[in-house]
């Protein structure tokens, strides 16, 4: 059995607030390893939770990816799309383009788009991109 795991979810993991829920979260967690449920994040859940630590919880960025990235390294939960590998990437804490924006790019690819088209100057660094003047 598969369980996607809600932002909500991976916040509670993450900062441990409020204790209640994030005691909850981990007993949750424990029990489904536990049971052979396999915890899964979406890429989707990771880039809100990546915005979340910073904007609710006063996170920087590098320690909001690295937690990410220990989160997922941890073996307790795995990621369902490309976020492992973007997360992978050296220097994307302050990396242009950014974090999601690389994810969106790596996306599209995965998903079989032949280029990505953007106004964003920073993507010409990626491969498969054109920019649009």
């Amino acid at each position: 059995m598969t369980a996607g795991m809600d932002t909500s979810v991976v916040l509670r993991l993450l900062i441990g607030e409020p204790a209640g829920q994030a005691r909850t979260a981990l007993e949750w967690l424990r029990k489904a390893k536990a049971s052979g449920t396999a915890a899964v994040i979406s890429d989707l859940v990771i880039s809100e939770a990546y915005f979340a630590l910073q904007h609710h919880f006063g996170v920087s960025k590098a320690e909001a990816l690295r937690h990410l990235t220990l989160l997922l390294a941890s073996g307790d939960v795995s990621a369902d799309g490309v976020v492992a590998k973007v997360l992978a990437t050296p220097g994307l804490a302050t990396a242009k383009p950014g974090f999601v924006d690389r994810l969106i790019h790596e996306q599209y690819l995965q998903g079989g788009a032949s280029c990505i088209v953007t106004f964003e100057k920073a993507a010409r660094t990626l491969k498969n991109v054109e920019i649009l003047f």
